[in-house]
């Protein structure tokens, strides 16, 4: 089962009428927003992944602290628990939203294969959120989306927003039509009272298969309510695009964005993390906070290389970084987590 249903489903009938009216697709793909080369010498690649090099994966198992669905709760304004790579749980001003969570073992679609999450000191599962009002997904690829964590948060969730053409594997996965709401880039819905959600432009790309890129959309969120203004980056190369999001809704009080997975054989799809602090600067942000590494090795760098070059970089720019541990809850009203907790091995 889990070999096949992981793969999604295809767009169909009303779902691809309307990806095909986006202003962002043309011949039967989506577009970047500026000019991308995906291409990269694949068999040269594979062979530098499978090298045995002890700097890429942890000595010991990654520090992790249980989520507290209590404290969670109970924190007002605006809460952040990182769940490790590019999953974590927003709480804002009473609203609980979930984004890319991916809690398997691999991201694969298949049991065996694919990239397997480092050892962690304790697991954690969708068991151990608290209750979840939307689920928020920037794209299809494996480590955002994961079937068997859909599968779970089938029953408990009321609403997924996603990019346009990703809810097909959504419905081909079991997860009621009527829950899912899809927007384009500069699209918003205000699904959820006091909290205004739009889909902004990342420079990326798609797809579950080898013969299926650029086939759904991929997105970026900029959350907003009368008070605060976040931003929820999925994966993205570096491209002018930041510089506009921030002129046009900036700025923000967060940016979450994408640190790691990075190396020169794809520089367009994913930020060095030098690039990462410059478009927390473009962004307009006050604080950021680097994903997307720390849980998975899908890239050819030490596994904490990301963030260090990230704060040496941000020292340099003067910008404010923080570093929670995987399971860690912090509120942007307190003290912000700054602790160097991957020098544990």
């Amino acid at each position: 089962m889990r070999m096949f249903s992981g793969f999604g489903g295809k767009p169909r009938h009303e779902r691809l009428k309307r990806m095909k009216s986006s202003g962002n697709y043309a011949g039967g793909v989506f577009q970047n927003p500026v000019e991308t080369v995906l291409s990269f010498p694949f068999f040269k690649v594979m062979r530098k992944l499978w090298e045995k090099d002890s700097a890429r994966t942890p000595r010991a198992p990654v520090p992790v602290l249980k989520p507290d669905p209590t404290f969670i709760e109970s924190c007002p304004g605006i809460t952040v628990t990182w769940l490790g790579h590019s999953s974590y749980l927003l709480g804002i001003e009473g609203k609980s939203v979930l984004v890319d969570p991916v809690f398997s073992q691999r991201v694969s679609p298949f049991r065996g294969m694919g990239a397997k999450q480092f050892p962690f000191s304790a697991t954690i599962g969708v068991e151990d959120l608290p209750r979840i009002d939307v689920v928020l997904l920037t794209h299809d690829h494996y480590d955002h989306l994961d079937f068997e964590t859909i599968c779970k948060l089938r029953d408990r969730v009321p609403e997924f927003i996603m990019p346009l053409g990703v809810g097909a594997h959504l419905e081909a996965w079991g997860i009621d039509a009527k829950k899912i709401t899809e927007l384009d880039w500069w699209e918003q819905t205000g699904l959820l009272s006091g909290l205004n959600i739009q889909a902004v432009p990342a420079r990326h790309f798609s797809g579950r298969g080898l013969f299926n890129r650029f086939s759904t959309l991929w997105a970026a969120f900029v959350i907003q309510t009368p008070r605060y203004s976040l931003f929820c980056g999925g994966d993205s190369g570096y491209f002018s695009g930041f510089a506009e999001i921030g002129r046009r809704l900036g700025p923000f009080d967060l940016a979450i964005l994408e640190c790691g997975q990075y190396s020169s054989y794809w520089p367009a799809i994913h930020m060095s993390p030098e690039e990462t602090v410059q478009a927390c600067i473009d962004l307009g942000a006050n604080v950021l906070l680097p994903v997307h590494w720390a849980k998975f090795r899908l890239s050819i760098h030490p596994w904490k290389e990301p963030v260090e070059r990230l704060l040496a970089e941000a020292e340099r720019q003067n910008v404010s970084v923080v570093t929670p541990r995987i399971g860690e809850t912090f509120s942007l009203a307190g003290a912000l987590p700054r602790t160097p907790w991957w020098n544990f091995e």
